[in-house]
């Protein structure tokens, strides 16, 4: 099993404030983490760095096999699909979704002269499939709810067959419903033995999907916890982690928490 993405030691220093203090992190191939933690605690930060967008101030950052700063990180990109909110506010209105999805194979955002051949087509159009949004293809990304949305920018994710999968709060912005259909996604992705190693960001313990098999716990840009699912998800570490006593349970594979209360006196 190969090692995708080692971090010894990776700072990233803005003035006075330390977005990551010294965060060292292995994920070996075909692990699927949750990256959880609350805000300000340096999660997308460390998206950033992971996906070649954002080079650290201290320390190293390996990826696939290559040291980043030692290799053009152009070449590293396109075996890196990602999802992100701001990719998302990149996408022209109007486009197309095959269009959306297709583009990824030239790493581009908004299709101006790219040429694509048949088998570019059928495999946007299987993916559109496989996330349960094929019928959406020839709709245009402005006119999508924002559940579809994220599972078209997962196909698009998915277009370029990547190493690694960065899913940067897929569920961010969804009620119930959409949430649980796109857990459903990533739980059918997750179990999946030829899908890439993924990394997903979310604040929400309810988000994870059964399958996922690790987990990192950040707070301050700092590891709290970091490893297998169980060892690392614990109601001390999470407690911790958000800076306040909290109960987790895990139920038919879905992990819940809520703060814990004081039991009433007598009761």
């Amino acid at each position: 099993m190969s090692t995708v993405v080692e971090l010894a030691d990776v700072s990233v220093i803005r003035g006075p404030r330390r977005l990551l203090d010294g965060v060292s992190l292995q994920v070996q191939e075909g692990e699927r983490w949750v990256v959880l933690g609350p805000n300000g605690a340096g999660k997308t930060t460390l998206l950033s760095v992971i996906s070649t967008h954002l080079y650290p101030s201290e320390g190293l950052v390996g990826l696939l096999g290559e040291l980043v700063g030692a290799v053009d990180v152009f070449e590293l990109r396109p075996r890196i699909g990602l999802t992100s909110t701001e990719l998302a506010d990149r996408v022209p209105r109007g486009e197309r979704v095959a269009d959306l999805v297709m583009s990824a194979a030239y790493a581009v955002v908004g299709r101006w002269r790219e040429a694509y051949d048949h088998v570019d087509h059928e495999r946007a159009r299987r993916l559109l499939l496989e996330v349960g949004v094929a019928h959406l293809a020839d709709r245009t990304f402005g006119t999508l709810s924002e559940g579809e949305r994220k599972r078209v920018q997962i196909a698009r994710a998915l277009m370029a067959d990547p190493e690694l999968l960065l899913l940067d709060e897929p569920a961010a912005g969804l009620d119930l419903g959409g949430r649980e259909d796109l857990v459903s996604t990533l739980e059918v992705l997750a179990s999946d033995p030829a899908a890439p190693t993924t990394l997903m960001v979310s604040h929400h313990v309810e988000e994870i999907p059964p399958g996922f098999t690790h987990a990192l716990l950040l707070r301050d840009g700092r590891v709290v916890a970091a490893g297998p699912l169980a060892q690392a998800l614990t109601e001390v570490q999470l407690s911790a982690a958000f800076g306040m006593p909290l109960e987790l349970r895990q139920t038919d594979g879905r992990w819940s928490a809520r703060r814990r209360t004081r039991a009433l006196p007598g009761g």
